[in-house]
């Protein structure tokens, strides 16, 4: 790397001529792999981080609910969420300049996943896994639901699935503003601009230059996709397949009248499709949309019927003290949602072997961003997956049209 706060973000464009590596796209993603790189004693290239929105204001990572779980249903998912908070419990010490860093902020909820009798296969399926990979969770009945959340109605449930440590929220522009001082500091390069073409050599099977909107021309002996929602369009530049869109998901922060009596609210995933959690001094709940599909990248509309036609009902249903609330506050993003298997697509392109994908979280990006950072700069580095092998994730599979579903998906 270059020498300790060489780097930065420039408006002048890029201030060489070529790259070891250019990252599309800087949100969380993006900067977790440019902080890993840089972090590398191995790795003595330079990398430029090519970002379109500097403020990030509409980036998935700054609009998510910001919140970390272990309870997922495949292994690798899993040990890269645990890694999560490894990473987020020292995390002043991975990121840290000068003595300073961002305040993350993380609060230890938990998550709890309620089902009825038609679900409970899928929890203990789940659970077995989870607990294979050392999550500490926990089945409860309804009767131990009632005991322990004593405002949950719980007479249509079978049963839950309780994540009883290091699941929670954090600050997720923290999180990413975390990555990025440090990176800066070890001298990456931040460039806003936008990739608008991406060259190859006469075979078509290697990339050798990224186009920028300012007509800025960079060589690279890599690239890595980390457009998030917009991820298709950076790979239809060299023809590759990749079926992530950016779909709608939106957030509603409500306070309630009556206190809810008894321990903190989990992040509850109802039966329903809703979610909601406690956000002091408040509430946050949120729902995948009836018309659950591609919109435009841009869409930011707050889709106002969902609260009155689908997340009150839900939401009264589940907590009968939720029937008095106000809603204070509320906003949309975008998952980057992968529509074969809802699972993430990670790693070189088989086609074009200097082409990386980091795409289709599908939701579980921000918590998963330390540890897919650091599997890729591995990948990158030394050539071989080194900590968390992603080899089922890797982009091989989309081409086959096999799916890696990840079935908790929120």
């Amino acid at each position: 790397m270059t020498p300790a706060g060489a780097g930065g973000t420039t408006g002048t464009g890029p201030s060489r001529s070529g790259y070891g590596t250019v990252i599309v796209g800087g949100a969380v993603m993006g900067s977790s792999l440019a902080y890993w790189l840089s972090e590398d004693p191995d790795h003595d290239e330079p990398v430029l981080v090519v970002e379109m929105d500097p403020t990030y204001q509409r980036a998935s990572t700054t609009l998510s609910e910001a919140s970390v779980r272990h309870q997922f249903s495949q292994p690798v998912n899993i040990r890269l969420s645990m890694f999560a908070t490894e990473f987020i419990s020292a995390f002043h010490e991975n990121v840290q300049v000068d003595g300073e860093s961002p305040e993350l902020g993380f609060r230890d909820t938990g998550y709890l996943f309620l089902a009825t009798d038609d679900g409970m296969d899928v929890l203990r399926a789940n659970h077995e896994v989870q607990q294979a990979c050392g999550a500490e969770v926990a089945l409860l009945t309804p009767t131990e639901l009632a005991d322990r959340f004593g405002y949950l109605n719980v007479d249509d449930l079978a049963g839950a699935s309780l994540g009883l440590r290091h699941e929670g929220t954090l600050d997720a522009y923290s999180l990413m503003r975390g990555f990025q001082q440090r990176a800066r500091h070890n001298g990456v390069e931040y460039v806003t601009d936008r990739v608008v073409g991406l060259r190859t050599d006469d075979a078509g099977d290697r990339v050798t230059h990224v186009e920028l909107a300012s007509g800025a021309t960079v060589a690279c002996d890599r690239v890595v996709n980390c457009a998030g929602p917009r991820a298709r369009w950076v790979s239809d530049l060299v023809d590759l397949p990749l079926p992530v869109e950016p779909r709608i998901r939106g957030a509603w922060v409500f306070d309630c009248r009556e206190p809810l009596d008894g321990p903190t609210l989990p992040l509850t995933i109802d039966t329903t499709g809703m979610h909601v959690r406690t956000e002091p001094p408040h509430y946050l709940a949120g729902a995948p949309p009836v018309d659950d599909s591609a919109v435009d990248p841009d869409d930011f509309a707050v889709r106002d019927a969902e609260w009155e036609e689908v997340l009150w009902p839900a939401l009264v249903h589940r907590i009968p003290a939720f029937e008095r609330i106000g809603v204070t506050h509320r906003w949309v993003g975008h998952y980057a949602y992968n529509t074969l298997d809802q699972n993430a697509v990670v790693g070189p392109a088989t086609a074009v072997p200097n082409f990386y994908f980091c795409n289709g979280f599908s939701g579980h990006g921000l918590q998963q961003s330390a540890g897919v950072g650091r599997a890729l700069a591995e990948l990158i580095t030394h050539g071989a997956y080194r900590t968390i092998d992603l080899s089922e994730m890797g982009h091989d599979r989309i081409v086959r049209g096999e799916p890696f579903l990840e079935k908790a998906i929120i």
